[in-house]
């Protein structure tokens, strides 16, 4: 719970300095909250997640004294809606202008004073013998900074759960360069003025001189965010309905000389957690030459992949010259642990071993958190990227179409991962969507997969998702349309959602794709009408997450 005596602020450039010079204790707004339960009574749905959160807060009398700032059009309409309610003590908008020259110091200047006064009023007394000239000075901290190797946030701010979750996630420290975060008039020196106006007029300067964020006209100062030589990497980060970052990534994406990864949230902590694979993938990136540490000797020259998936649990194990002795897929069933336990035992009782026998053990997929028994877990962007290249080290671009999630992934010579797209925040192009469109044409997926190949008519399926979809077959059955035509529709549906994130990632051949779906002959043949090439199709295709664990597993032990 928030501490209701604070006042609360969303942006870099309030002037907390002068609040606390006023008595007040400021803390910046940045939590996500579980849902939009109670702000979706009161704003479309579709306005930015952070100015949701921030009506949730209040709604849910977290807040009681707001500072806000002109920051942009949602910003406007939260002041909107929060002054209309009535709910806080306190609530202010401070009106700044969108640049630094002498008019919107002159403006600013004004606003601070307008706010020193609002506040004084607020607490009954008068704001020159409230204002501290000595608090003013001491609010003055300058920031922490890493002044060697680090990652940057940048972009759109990023609720502090998610910046949490990052720093946890990442090899190098993280600093946060999202638009609220790099504050810098802590550096400032006040100086001894005693005339109030004089004193605000410089204030308003050094609000006004920090590093510009999107909203302001000078923003191409941004640039020495990226210049700092001690920068590994950058993650860009953006909010569900707000596309004001899109230009700086755009500029990021042709000049930023280090990887960069952009996410996207929707400000509240379920969409946080679905980003981890996403993130922990990137780290495994940037620390992907760094793999060769020799971390036991050889045991008896075996090693295991288990790759948790949605839908099935494949296991892999090599022998010593890293070839397969065993290769198992199994249903996943209720519960991670307990499938990749079963299909462990299963894929030792083929190749004729015991637990003992293994060396190593490395889990990936989405559960592959939730089994104990490894040794180590890797996301299976980066377990994908490698089985596909053991496979064929010629192939570029991996096409995987998961059960929960559909991703292409970019590789280099070597089979590392150069850059890579999910389809994760829906069901739209992945293997739940075609499972869920074979039960609706009472099919199984097997069926449907040799469907489609020999059409007459070409049906479009207009939406992708989910249950519009399903609607759409309904209706064509009823139209009596052909099987074969209707899944044709489906397959078409599915390449060009999986042919846009091919696009996204800069795919280039060879392509192969892995996984279930791959074993989809109508599909397969309708990706490659539209990708224009060839997919390779290995018959380890549905094993590759597995084989790249286990050959990650391999890379544990040294070699004797």
């Amino acid at each position: 719970m928030m501490n209701n005596n604070k006042i609360y602020y969303v942006c870099k450039y309030t002037p907390i300095e002068l609040l606390a010079a006023m008595g007040a204790s400021c803390e910046n707004l940045n939590g996500m909250p579980g849902n939009f339960e109670l702000a979706e009574q009161m704003v479309h749905p579709n306005i930015c997640g952070f100015g949701k959160a921030v009506l949730e807060a209040v709604m849910e009398g977290q807040v009681k004294e707001l500072v806000l700032v002109n920051c942009c059009d949602t910003i406007r309409s939260v002041y909107d809606v929060l002054e209309d309610m009535g709910k806080l003590d306190f609530l202010y908008m401070v009106d700044m202008l969108h640049g630094e020259g002498c008019c919107s110091r002159e403006r600013t200047a004004l606003q601070l004073k307008g706010l020193a006064k609002a506040y004084a009023e607020y607490k009954g007394q008068d704001y020159l013998q409230m204002f501290c000239r000595e608090a003013f000075a001491k609010a003055f901290v300058p920031p922490v900074k890493e002044k060697g190797a680090h990652l940057s946030v940048m972009g759109a701010r990023m609720g502090k759960e998610l910046y949490e979750m990052v720093q946890k996630s990442m090899p190098y420290p993280v600093e946060n360069d999202s638009c609220v975060n790099n504050r810098s008039v802590g550096e400032a020196k006040p100086p001894k003025e005693k005339d109030f106006d004089k004193l605000m007029d410089w204030y308003a300067g050094e609000l006004l001189g920090q590093m510009p964020c999107m909203r302001m006209m000078d923003h191409t100062g941004r640039k020495q965010l990226y210049q700092d030589p001690g920068l590994k990497g950058i993650i860009y980060h953006t909010v569900k309905f707000c596309d004001f970052y899109s230009f700086e990534y755009a500029e990021l994406k042709q000049h930023a000389a280090v990887p960069l990864l952009k996410i996207e949230s929707d400000y509240t902590i379920q969409s946080s957690g679905q980003l981890l694979t996403r993130l922990e993938a990137f780290a495994e990136s940037l620390v992907q030459d760094e793999r060769k540490g020799q971390e036991r000797k050889m045991g008896k020259g075996y090693f295991a992949g288990i790759d948790s998936g949605s839908t099935s649990t494949d296991v892999v194990i090599l022998d010593k010259n890293r070839q397969i002795v065993a290769g198992i897929i199994l249903p996943t069933g209720a519960g991670a642990a307990i499938g990749a336990e079963r299909a462990l035992e299963e894929a030792l009782k083929d190749a004729g071993l015991t637990r003992e026998d293994i060396d190593a053990l490395v889990t990936t997929g989405y559960g592959r958190t939730a089994i104990q028994d490894g040794d180590k877990s890797i996301t299976e962007i980066t377990c994908h990227a490698r089985g596909a290249h053991y496979l064929d080290p010629s192939v570029r671009t991996v096409v995987d179409i998961g059960g929960q999630d559909s991703k292409v992934i970019r590789l280099d010579e070597q089979g590392n991962v150069v850059n890579f797209v999910m389809n994760d925040k829906c069901a739209a192009g992945t293997g739940r969507f075609l499972e869920m469109m074979a039960r609706t044409m009472e099919m199984s997926l097997d069926q449907l997969g040799n469907c489609g190949i020999q059409y007459k008519e070409d049906i479009t399926i207009s939406s992708m998702c989910t249950v519009f979809a399903e609607s759409e077959v309904v209706s064509l059955i009823a139209q009596n349309k052909e099987t074969d035509d209707i899944v044709h529709g489906l397959n078409k549906a599915v390449a060009a959602k999986t042919a846009a994130l091919v696009k996204r990632v800069g795919g280039e051949e060879k392509y192969m794709m892995t996984g279930g779906v791959s074993r989809n002959q109508g599909l397969v043949k309708t990706l490659e009408e539209r990708l224009g090439t060839k997919l390779v199709i290995s018959e380890q295709a549905q094993l590759c997450g597995a084989l790249g664990a286990a050959l990650f597993a391999a890379d544990m032990v040294a070699q004797a």
